[in-house]
This record gives C-alpha cells, structure tokens and sequence, in this order.
C-alpha cells in the first residue's frame, strides 16, 4: 500500500493532471512505481478470472482503465530520464528497465487474457461495434499476437527473458551515450582555433566551459554526425578535431556502446525468430503503414542512385574550394559543412551563421511557432508562471481553443545542459482520453546552446526548423480528441508519426511568418525580405549530401536489423560490419558520413526506431504532398487548419492512418511531390 503522503498516490489535482513536480521527491519514485506495478497485476487479475463472457467493456475498456498509479510514475520517469538525468535517475533507470519489462510480458504473455480477446476478435462482424471499438479490438488483438502470447509456456518464458534483457541493455545504451557525448565535447584554450565563430557562439562556449570548471571553451555535441560550428570554424584542424570528436562517441574507452549495440542486435533477432519473424525488421514491419521490408527497400533503393549522383556533383565543387584555399587531397567529412556554407553565401547571399543574430529563442517561439498555431488552428497560448516545473528552464503554456475552452498544458524546455540527452523531442505528461476524462499535457524539448551573460539565447537556422518539427508532434498530441488512450495523440505507427511534425516544418521559413519573427536582437531590424527569398533558395542547395546521409543512417539501421537469428558480431568488428553495410547499399561516401553512426545511433538502440528510421523518409512523401494540398488552397487558412485538425491530428491513431491523410488529401499519396522537393527526378537522357 502506498503512504498517502507520496504525491504519486492521488491523481494530480492540477490543472489538466500535470504531475506535481514541487512535491516529487527520488524517494518517492520506487514506492510508487512497486504500487502501481502490484495495483494493476490485481486490474489484470480481475479481467483474466471474470466469470462473465468477454465484452468491450469488461476486458478491452478494463484494460484501458488498468494501470493509472503506474502511468503516473512512468510519466515523470522517463521525463527526468531524458531532460534531469542524476545519480538517482540513473538508479531508478537500472531498476525500473527491467522490471517494467516483466511487468509488460505478465499482460502481453497472459493467455487468460489473449482468450477473451481472441474471442472477441472471433466475433468481431457480430458485436455492432462503433468505429473505434472496433479499432480498439483490432489493435489490441494484434499487439498481443505479435507480443507473442500464442506461443506456448517454454516459449513464452525465453521471450520475457529477452525482453527483460534487451531493457536493460537498451537503458545501458542510453545512459552510456549521454557520458561519452558529454566527455567528447571539445576543449579549447586558444581562441584562434575558434575563428569564424560568432560572438554569441563563443560566449556559449565560454559559459559552457566555465560551468564545468574548465579555462577557454568548451563546445558540445550535437546528436548527429554534423556538428553546427562545422559550418563555420575556419581552421580545418579544429574542424577535425570537433568531427572526430563527434563520430567516435561510444567507439572505445570509458563509455563504449559497442558491446551493448551488438548483443541488442542479436537479441532483437533471436526473439523475431522466435516470434515466427525471419528478421527483426520484418516484425516491426507487421505493425506500421508500409506493407513489408521489401516495399520500404524498394523504396529506398530507387532513391540511392539518384542522391549520390547528385551528391557527387556537390562534392566537386565544394573540393574544388578546397583547393582553391590551397588545401591539398580529398574533401572531407570536416570540410563539408563549411565549403557548403560558403556556396550557400556567394551563390544565394545567404550566411546562415549570421542570420543567428535574427533567430531569438523566445521570439521564434512566441511570433514564429505559437503564432503560426493561433492563425491556422485558434488556439491561444499564455504562460502559466505559477504551476511547478521539472526544471527552472521551463516554461509553461496552458493551451486555450478558438472558443476559450482549455486544451491542455504545454511544457518547454529549450536549453542543452549535461544533465539532458542529446537531440530534440516531444513527449506526453497526460495523454487525452474520454474514457479516463483526461486532457493532453504535452512537452517540447530542445537542445540550444546556452547564452554567455548578458545574450540572449540565438538559434541556427537548423534549430528553428527543428523547434517548428517537434511542436508538430506537441500539436498531435495537444488536439486529439479519442476514446481510448491506446490511440491518443501520436499513438500511430512509427512510419506515421514523424508526418505531422514535418508539415509544422513548412512553416518556418514561410516569408509571411518569417516577418513576424526574424528581428535582429541588438538591431531590432526586421530580415530584409530578399534575405528571406535567398535563405529559401540555399534551404534548396544540398539536397544530394541531405538525402544521401539520411539514407546512409536508415539502411544502416536495416543493416542490424535485417540480421538472422545466430548472426554473430563481435564489439571490435562494428566498424566494418558498418563500413560493410555502408557499401553494399551503395552510400559509401567518403565525404559523407550517415547522419549517425552505430556507436550514437541512439533512435535504434536507445528509442523506439529500431528497424523504423526509414520513416522519416516514408512521412516524408506525405508531408510533401500536404505542403502542395496548402498552397493549393491558399496556405496559412483558419479553414485549412480547421480540416488537417479535425480530420487527421485530432484522431490520432484511432483510424487507419493513411484513410486519415486521403480524407484531408483527397486521395492516396504520391511520390512525385518528394522527388520534385529533393530534386531526385531521374534527368532525360
């Protein structure tokens, strides 16, 4: 029984559930998360030994019912796993993984419970069922056939051992990463190798430095291979250094995730094997839009040729700057970025470094992002200074509809610290429901540079795009309007979610919305509107090394994921297993590293895209035929954002996904609208 003085005992009393972080204490976390384990084992018993026959309610509505003390606890869990790691995080992690795995297969493994819902998909056409009902059996079904619970007892025990293990390696993974990125930020004491830096980059660097007690500065790591100075440093030995910084995280010493990678690899595949599977590929592709693993390698590989053709054509003139500045032998990976800026700036008139000074964290949120949902959406934003955080650098919005009706809360948390992990994400507090009467309480986390004293907090033009990226998914998540939380917000297949969030991306550079936001912050001068054509023209440029590193990291995951059970790799040969994988696909770019390699490859072995990275790519070709669907009908229009709400984001997973685009699109996707974008059309001989 769980003490009534833990804050986790009693759903929140809040505004929209938000936990109460002021009252959350580390030794309230594990008694907590044991009570809510053992309260919904005692849901699941009650449901598997019902004496009556099995109906939506009494097993598909009491499952959905099962396990609020639980979510409670996981919520704010992993939040601080990600956003305030410390040594109590890192041990609620180490004991949380793998029992949370056990407890998962208890369900997923019970066939007292598969049989009554066996039976209900039996009589699936008899039961007049609503629409999401009749979802809700259909998916419930399928997760615990392809969670393995028709296999028999033997069976079913080697599969909770694997997944327990792949818990604990997976969490290992992460927290490995998060050291070896923090402890391969470069160090630098002379501020000529810092040439080409802005002054706003140089005071982060120096603030970042001096907090951790360290003379000159100190510039982290970004999550991919590419790191944002890249552009910019004019001394190609600091260019190196902070690449090879970059693309050796995990590879060796204290902080190696080679060993974890592989058997995570290898487990992965013998459990598909178990579950019927040939690969680990081919389970997860059971469960997303595309239709199998030959489809999406299909897919991808019509795309390979064209962008490393296209790439090598980018790669010869930047090589030839190259030299031009008397630099002799091959482009490189360190060189890329920079020699492309340059193009960018002479070709286009744009210098993306300086266009920082118009970028302002706090106007690109509030003018940029929030004001862009208010036009096309209604929905209103004020903070909410008063409610508590789970860390002084949120900033809390309550989220009001055209009407004055509450949505929900929306959490922002945009600096980088030692204590985040990399990259940038969304993720849910409260998931919506109206069978729980629970409202959306959403979390937009980001990775900027933190200030020098005095500055203001300034963006790259990458991280405004990517800002605008993740309130797509936080407005996925704000406006669904569901049933059932098993399809709430972005509760949809993995090669689905990623859509929504990159057509909020259309938004950012948009000349219109621009004006509202881009203002220097010493100047208060507005972007000058020519400025603006030209970052839209350089946004183009590049096309061929964007497309080939994205494929580069996505075949590489289906590389480990496409391995038959028995395969094995040893921890020393994962560079060449990579550079093997790299070659055969034909993206072998010397210049070109994949956007991540195996060793920080944290989307496959630390979160849920294993065997899915494709599915940027895949969300992508709907995202494009969108951004045409908009500009057809004129844009940023109440009446468009009106329709992609109600009839795709507020369903969430509660309809089959690509039905939800056709009813906004009017009919099933393209691929034309993508290759036009990335300039990938095959040239007439």
């Amino acid at each position: 029984m769980l003490s009534d003085d833990n804050p986790f005992a009693d759903p929140s009393d809040l505004p929209y559930g938000l936990p109460p972080f002021d009252r959350i204490r580390a030794e309230h976390v594990m008694p907590a998360f044991e009570a809510g384990i053992a309260a919904q084992r005692e849901e699941w018993e009650a449901i598997a030994t019902d004496p009556e026959p099995p109906t939506v309610g009494n097993t598909l509505e009491a499952l959905q019912r099962s396990g609020q003390l639980l979510d409670r606890v996981l919520t704010v869990h992993f939040t601080r796993s990600s956003s305030v790691i410390d040594d109590d995080v890192r041990a609620h992690d180490e004991a949380i993984a793998p029992a949370l795995a056990a407890h998962a297969d208890a369900l997923r493994l019970d066939g007292r419970i598969f049989a009554r819902v066996d039976a209900l998909h039996d009589r699936i056409d008899e039961l007049g069922l609503a629409a999401e009902q009749r979802r809700l059996l259909e998916r419930t079904h399928l997760d615990f056939t392809l969670a393995g619970a028709d296999l028999d007892d033997d069976d079913k025990a080697r599969l909770a051992a694997m997944n327990e293990r792949l818990s604990t390696l997976t969490t290992a993974f992460k927290t490995t990463l998060v050291d070896a990125t923090t402890a391969n930020a470069l160090h630098v004491t002379d501020p000529a190798d810092l040439a080409g830096l802005s002054a706003g980059a140089m005071a982060s660097a120096a603030a970042t430095a001096e907090a951790r007690g360290l003379d000159g500065w100190l510039l982290t790591l970004v999550l991919p291979t590419g790191q944002p100075a890249l552009a910019s440093l004019t001394d190609r030995r600091t260019r190196e250094r902070l690449h090879r910084a970059a693309t050796t995280r995990g590879l060796g010493g204290d902080h190696d995730t080679r060993g974890l990678l592989v058997e995570i690899a290898a487990l992965r595949a013998e459990r598909a094997a178990l579950l019927g599977f040939a690969t680990h590929a081919d389970h997860v592709l059971a469960d997303q839009t595309a239709d199998d693993v030959d489809a999406v390698m299909a897919t991808l590989g019509g795309l390979v040729g064209p962008a490393v053709a296209n790439a090598a054509v980018e790669a010869a003139e930047l090589e030839a700057l190259l030299h031009a500045d008397g630099h002799e032998g091959p482009l490189e990976p360190w060189d890329w970025a920079f020699y492309a800026e340059r193009v960018r700036r002479e070709r286009c008139g744009v210098d993306e470094s300086e266009l920082s000074a118009y970028f302002e964290l706090e106007r690109v949120l509030v003018d940029g992002i929030l004001a862009v949902a208010t036009r096309l959406y209604g929905i209103t934003f004020p903070p909410r200074p008063d409610l508590p955080t789970y860390h002084p650098d949120i900033t809390t919005y309550e989220v009001f509809d055209a009407d004055g009706s509450g949505i929900g809360l929306a959490l922002v948390d945009p600096f980088a610290r030692d204590s985040k992990r990399g990259g940038a994400w969304m993720t849910t507090l409260s998931d919506q429901s109206h069978l729980l009467d629970a409202r959306p309480v959403v979390t937009l986390t980001l990775n900027a540079p933190r200030p020098g004293a005095g500055q203001p907090p300034l963006l790259t033009v990458d991280e405004v795009e990517t800002a605008f990226h993740e309130f797509g998914h936080a407005l996925h998540g704000l406006f669904s309007d569901v049933t059932y939380p098993r399809f709430s917000g972005t509760s949809v297949p993995r090669d689905f979610v990623e859509f929504p969030s990159q057509v909020n991306e259309m938004w950012a550079f948009d000349p219109e919305i621009l004006r509202g936001y881009a203002v220097h912050h010493e100047t208060g001068e507005p972007l000058d509107p020519a400025a603006i054509e030209r970052l839209q023209a350089s946004r183009r440029y590049g096309e061929g090394f964007a497309t080939t590193e994205y494929l580069a990291a996505t075949l590489l995951d289906l590389a480990w994921h496409r391995l038959p059970a028995g395969t094995a790799i040893a921890p020393e040969d994962v560079e060449s297993f990579e550079a093997s994988a790299l070659r055969d696909a034909g993206v072998d770019v010397h210049a070109i590293p994949p956007r991540y390699r195996s060793t920080y490859f944290a989307h496959i072995f630390a979160g849920g895209y294993a065997a899915a990275y494709y599915s940027y790519l895949w969300s992508e070709i709907l995202d494009a035929e969108l951004v045409e669907w908009f500009g057809e009908r004129g844009g940023l229009r109440r009446e468009n954002g009106d329709i992609f709400r109600e009839r795709l984001l507020a369903r969430g997973g509660s309809v089959d996904p690509m039905q939800a685009f056709a009813d906004v699109r009017g009919r099933p996707p393209t691929l034309d609208p993508l290759l036009d974008r990335r300039g990938l059309r095959p040239r007439e001989p």
